[in-house]
């Protein structure tokens, strides 16, 4: 199961307590995701993943996000999204980035990683939210198997919105599977105080 579903992420460029290693003051930075299902607000994690959290942020003040979808939700697993728009087609982003899964941060329920191929630096501006403890996505070596996948946010508000994600039907769209029937669209992402 674990190789399916690292597999899956290759393909793919009820609210619980978090990971106590993946606790942030609450002075990082916040960030709303209005979605067609609810809102979502997210809080990076800038001083252990400065890297991911500043191209995330560089992503969301030029607008990127808005109207792009979440194309992947698989129950118990994780919703990736940010780099498909409402058409299905694949935005075109910046150069990739420095892989920091090494951080000490931990893909737990409700924590925000950086989706990538199988070439361990090669995130851009897709992400994933954690429906669950994956510690198989963590960092465990600096070598191709182990690189792991890099938190640098964790959901602080309206984790049921993305427990709702899990419950849409799926399907295949343009050789793609596990593609919500409904597109569940990013309307807006914007920085908040």
């Amino acid at each position: 199961m674990r190789k399916i579903l690292l597999s899956m992420l290759f393909l793919f460029t009820a609210t619980t307590s978090f990971a106590t290693e993946n606790k942030m003051s609450n002075e990082h930075p916040k960030v709303k995701l209005t979605t067609s299902l609810g809102d979502i607000v997210i809080q990076l994690n800038h001083e252990k993943a400065p890297i991911s959290s500043e191209n995330f942020l560089t992503y969301v003040n030029e607008g990127f996000y808005n109207g792009t979808i979440f194309h992947r939700v698989i129950k118990d697993f994780m919703a990736q999204g940010g780099g498909f728009d409402t058409s299905f087609k694949q935005k075109a982003t910046h150069a990739e980035i420095q892989n920091e899964a090494d951080n000490g941060l931990k893909n737990t329920r409700g924590s925000i990683a950086m989706a990538r191929t199988n070439m361990p630096h090669s995130a851009s501006a897709q992400f994933f939210i954690n429906y669950k403890d994956n510690s198989f996505l963590d960092h465990s070596g600096k070598n191709a198997s182990g690189w792991g996948y890099a938190v640098f946010a964790e959901v602080i508000e309206g984790m049921e919105i993305v427990d709702k994600m899990a419950t849409q039907p799926t399907g295949s769209r343009n050789g793609y599977q596990d593609v919500p029937k409904t597109d569940i669209v990013i309307e807006k992402a914007e920085l908040i105080k």
